[in-house]
C-alpha cells in the first residue's frame, strides 16, 4: 500500500476519535451529572473507548481516571499534527 494512503486512513480515524471527544465533552456540558442516562453520550463513549483504555495502559496510575480522556484527546491531537506533517513531506517529496 502507498504511505500516502495509510497516512490518510489514519489522519481520518484521528479525526472521527476526536471529533467524538468533544462530541463527547459537549453532550456532558450540556447533559450535566445525567449525561450517563444519554444515549448520545453513551454512544460517543462507545466510539472514544478504545482510545481511552489504550491512553490508561500508557499513563502512570498516579494520573486519575477523570483526567484520561483529556489526555486522550491531547495525544490524539499531536498524533494528527505529526500525520499532517508527514503527508507535507510525502507531497513536497514526490
Amino acid at each position: 500500500m502507498e504511505p500516502e494512503f495509510l497516512l490518510r486512513a489514519l489522519k481520518a480515524v484521528v479525526e472521527v476519535a476526536g471529533f467524538a471527544y468533544i462530541g463527547q465533552a459537549l453532550v456532558g456540558l450540556f447533559s450535566g451529572a445525567r449525561r450517563e442516562q444519554n444515549v448520545i453520550y453513551q454512544v460517543f463513549r462507545i466510539v472514544t473507548g478504545p482510545v481511552t483504555r489504550a491512553t490508561r495502559v500508557l499513563m502512570p496510575r498516579f494520573i486519575p481516571d477523570r483526567h484520561i480522556p483529556v489526555i486522550a484527546f491531547g495525544l490524539l491531537l499531536w498524533v494528527w499534527i505529526f500525520v499532517i506533517v508527514g503527508l507535507a513531506r510525502l507531497r513536497v517529496a514526490g
